[in-house]
This record gives C-alpha cells, sequence and structure tokens, in this order.
C-alpha cells in the first residue's frame, strides 16, 4: 500500500466514524423522545382517570340523593 491509499483508507474511516456517531446521537433523541411520549401518555391517562373516578362519585351522590328524595316524596304521600 502506498501513502495515498493509507489517507483514503483513514478518511474513509474517519466519515464511517462520523456516520455512526450521528446515528448515535439520532438513536438517543429518539428514545428521549419516545419516553416523553410515555410520560405524557401516562399523565394523560392518570388524568383520565382521576376524571372517570370523580364523576363515578358524583354520579353515585346525585343518585343517591335523588333515591333519597324520591323515598320522602313517597313517604310523605302516603303518610299525610
Amino acid at each position: 500500500m502506498n501513502e495515498q491509499e493509507i489517507q483514503l483508507m483513514a478518511e474513509q474511516l474517519k466519515r464511517a466514524i462520523d456516520r455512526l456517531k450521528a446515528d448515535q446521537r439520532l438513536s438517543t433523541q429518539r428514545i428521549e423522545m419516545l419516553e416523553k411520549a410515555a410520560a405524557d401518555h401516562e399523565a394523560r391517562l392518570r388524568s383520565v382517570t382521576d376524571g372517570v373516578t370523580q364523576f363515578k362519585v358524583w354520579s353515585g351522590l346525585t343518585s343517591g340523593g335523588s333515591g333519597l328524595m324520591s323515598l320522602l316524596a313517597f313517604l310523605r304521600s302516603f303518610l299525610g
């Protein structure tokens, strides 16, 4: 091998290393984006779950209250 061939191989290796580093940075960036998306998705699920739980509580209280009022109205009409 002469000097030019050695320099050419060295340059090709440098470019290959640069491409690998760029691919690694891109992969790292993609992983970070996926982690953020997963965390955001989890936060949204928790928020929705909290909302559903609150709705069920209020719905139960309302249903119980209307049932109680119906019972009172029934007793009132029956007793006097």
